[in-house]
């Protein structure tokens, strides 16, 4: 699959994505109905029906490719995926469910276990991310797409990360040293990739927790914007491990590289 396959399958979804946010905040509007999963993490219909939408949406535009979903079984026991789509329907239930904003709407394509094309949606917000390789990352702005500029406002000394919780662990301390972080605010979904990748943001740093649907998509904005995806060795990340889980990780700007 070359560049231009992706292109036009990125292309192809981004209606999709603006119709599901649209679908997402009706429901909500409307009231949502909540059940805790058996991790005991928060799902609600809203974050069933956009699974549907974009689900049905890229089978259609890519029948031969898996989808692995957070919200279906369909896949998750697979060990030998190379090229599959990664998909966090609501990632930041939590927000949603809350009336926040910073919920998100998610799809990575992984091709030879790394991340080809990311498409982010931020409903409540009204910002939508995509990108599709190297150098083609974008956020739609006014129906245009403008490609991602790490260096707007840039200061090296104020570097400023997003964190997921305002009480920082030693390890992330460390690191946050080493990197001469100023200052740090908290940022939960995956909302964080396309600010750090759009240059409003500098970096985030997080142990390993989460799952791949969780970062595949932000991983493939922030990547092709010139930035980087490692775990605290420095190691590339790739994806279809086991229980599709995360290693550690640390996101930077192309600015902090």
């Amino acid at each position: 699959m070359n560049q231009n396959n992706i292109k036009e399958i990125v292309e192809n979804l981004i209606q999709t994505f603006l119709y599901a946010g649209e679908v997402s905040l009706k429901l909500r509007d409307q009231g949502l109905l909540k059940e805790m999963k058996s991790d005991n993490t928060p799902v609600s219909n809203g974050d069933l029906e956009v699974n549907k939408i974009l689900i049905n949406k890229i089978k259609e535009v890519t029948p031969s490719i898996p989808i692995v979903s957070e919200e279906t079984s369909e896949n998750k026991l697979r060990d030998n995926l190379e090229n599959f789509w990664l998909i966090d329907p609501i990632d930041g239930t939590h927000d949603y469910i809350n009336n926040l904003d910073e919920f998100t709407i998610n799809a990575g394509l992984i091709i030879d276990r790394k991340p080809a094309a990311g498409l982010i949606y931020a409903p409540a917000k009204k910002r939508m991310f995509y990108s599709y390789g190297d150098g083609f990352s974008f956020e739609l702005i006014n129906k245009r797409s403008v490609k991602l500029n790490h260096s707007k406002n840039f200061d090296k000394n104020e570097i400023k990360f997003v964190s997921y919780s305002n009480k920082l662990k030693p390890e992330i301390n460390e690191i946050y040293k080493e990197l001469n972080v100023k200052k740090h605010v908290k940022m939960k979904s995956s909302f964080k990739f396309c600010v750090i990748a759009a240059g409003e943001y500098d970096g985030y740093v997080a142990e390993p927790r989460a799952s791949e649907w969780d970062i595949a998509a932000g991983h493939a904005i922030l990547k092709h914007a010139g930035g980087s995806v490692t775990d605290f060795n420095g190691k590339e990340i790739f994806y279809g491990k086991k229980d599709f889980k995360n290693p550690s990780l640390i996101l930077k700007s192309k600015n902090i590289l």
